[in-house]
């Protein structure tokens, strides 16, 4: 049997396509190349978000031409928003590449795997609008104890640096009942945490009329019996209103954490960037938020260097931000993306001045990361304990996962203590506080574990990877997927 590899770059939406990827390829028969193996299909789901990932990926395909010369039998796919954009781009760069299938055709892969290994020539198959919703393709979970849910794909804003809404189409909702539905199967496979996904949440029911829908799908959801933890990114702040604070605020298993795209603090440059929102907006929904939900973790987007982009159009940017008091930002220096609007913008900055406003903002948006956390020293925390957070862990002698409010927790086991699995939920006291993480030691006196259905998923999981399957069987281990992973909204 042929085996498969599939690397993602970019949003939680690539990563839950990535999922849907592996589970087509195996339900194909392919299986997952083990670690160090190389594989004979490589899958690539890109971004095209910033001019790196085009960057990364060329390089990437660069790297495997010898390879390719050699092994005639090996396979490269390409896939994602990048695919959707460059289209016959990718062979003319890379010819040695197989297949390349857009945004809206996923479920194309594995025949177009086969067409092309059968008439010895690359197989490009790009659909310009969405056929099919693709929650109902086959998906093969990393996560025992955790799932990406989408409730709606594609955007119908116009933001001028954003290339998404010309890859992923405009916005298609899915029906309520079809996504409680899905969730009321992974609960009953052991799943205790799902993250609504959407390109902008806040809008759902838009394509079906109905304004209050998202509030409404939070409440529902809140209550399937077994379900934990429901998280969702990402809304937008123009759209982001009172009922969602009172659906979030209301629903006991809506966690306390929030992801609120900010791009700038300038209402010039927000005006610019067509984001149809103001700081005082923007803040006056966090005021809201905070209000309803005191000890809400709030996490942003912030784009430094856009066209036109002055030093007091900056600074506003770092006045909002510190106002904002945010336990997490993910910044990013603008990328000038062909076919946006923003690309064609006079005034572009020079390289040098964008860097120097990064590394300003990126300076006060982990300190203002670090106060937020240390708030936290004391507190007693319930942590629901993963498999892959913690790359230190062995060495540390701890095991990780995530609060609540999504702060990731790396906690030290007391001395014979019951050791939990990936899955079960943890109460820790935070001891110390980093920037992008907080500890829990023993010596904060406080270790508790609750066993899960989640625990138990696991349990029989690992109890799958280990059975030799016989013959004809079609059993095969969980895909290998390398994410790296930003966040956009």
């Amino acid at each position: 049997m042929r085996s498969y590899q599939v690397k993602t770059y970019g949003c939680q939406m690539n990563v839950h396509d990535s999922e849907r990827l592996t589970g087509l390829l195996e339900g194909a028969g392919y299986v997952a190349a083990t670690e160090g193996e190389d594989a004979d299909i490589l899958v690539f789901n890109t971004c095209a978000v910033r001019e790196n990932a085009d960057n990364k990926l060329y390089g990437n395909l660069a790297q495997l031409v010898e390879r390719k010369q050699n092994d005639p039998n090996f396979q490269i796919a390409i896939g994602g928003c990048l695919a959707q954009k460059d289209r016959d781009l990718i062979l003319q760069k890379a010819p040695h590449v197989d297949v390349v299938f857009g945004t809206h055709n996923i479920g194309s892969l594995p025949a177009l795997l086969e067409r092309s290994r059968h008439n010895h020539e690359a197989a490009l198959e790009i659909e310009e609008t969405l056929q099919h919703f693709p929650s109902n393709l086959p998906t093969k979970r990393d996560s025992t104890y955790a799932a990406w849910v989408s409730i709606s794909v594609g955007c119908n804003n116009t933001c001028t640096f954003c290339i998404v809404p010309s890859l992923r189409g405009k916005e298609r909702d899915r029906r309520p009942g079809e996504i409680l539905a899905e969730i009321e199967a992974l609960v009953a496979d052991g799943v205790i945490e799902v993250t609504l996904l959407g390109q902008n949440v806040n809008t759902y029911g838009v394509e079906f009329g109905e304004k209050d829908a998202f509030a409404k799908l939070l409440r529902a959801v809140g209550q399937i019996k077994g379900l934990e933890r429901i998280r969702f990114t990402s809304p937008h702040p123009a759209a982001f209103t009172d009922d969602v604070i009172d659906a979030m605020a209301e629903t006991p298993n809506v966690m306390p954490t929030l992801h609120m795209p900010l791009q700038s603090g300038s209402d010039r440059i927000l005006k610019e960037m067509r984001r149809s929102y103001r700081s005082a907006k923007f803040l006056g929904i966090l005021d809201k938020v905070r209000e309803r939900i005191p000890h809400a973790a709030i996490t942003t987007d912030i784009i430094v260097g856009f066209p036109g982009e002055t030093e007091e159009d900056f600074l506003e940017t770092m006045r909002v931000a510190e106002a904002s008091r945010f336990a997490a930002s993910f910044t990013f220096q603008y990328s000038q993306r062909p076919g946006t609007p923003a690309a064609e913008l006079p005034n572009q900055l020079p390289k040098a001045v964008v860097q120097d406003r990064y590394e300003r903002l990126l300076a006060l948006c982990n300190d203002l990361a670090w106060s937020e956390n240390k708030l936290q020293l004391g507190t007693e925390v319930e942590v629901l304990v993963a498999n892959d957070e913690g790359r230190k862990d062995a060495a540390t002698h701890r095991m990780s996962g995530r609060a609540r409010d999504n702060r990731l927790v790396h906690f030290e086991l007391p001395a014979g203590a019951e050791v939990p699995r990936p899955g079960d939920l943890v109460t820790v006291r935070v001891t110390d506080a980093k920037p992008y993480f907080l500890l829990a030691d023993v010596s904060g006196g406080v270790y508790s574990v609750r066993r899960t259905a989640a625990g138990d998923a696991w349990d029989r999981a690992q109890a799958e990877s280990c059975a030799v399957p016989s013959a004809g069987s079609s059993a095969s281990v969980a895909g290998k997927v390398t994410i790296d992973l930003k966040v956009r909204g």
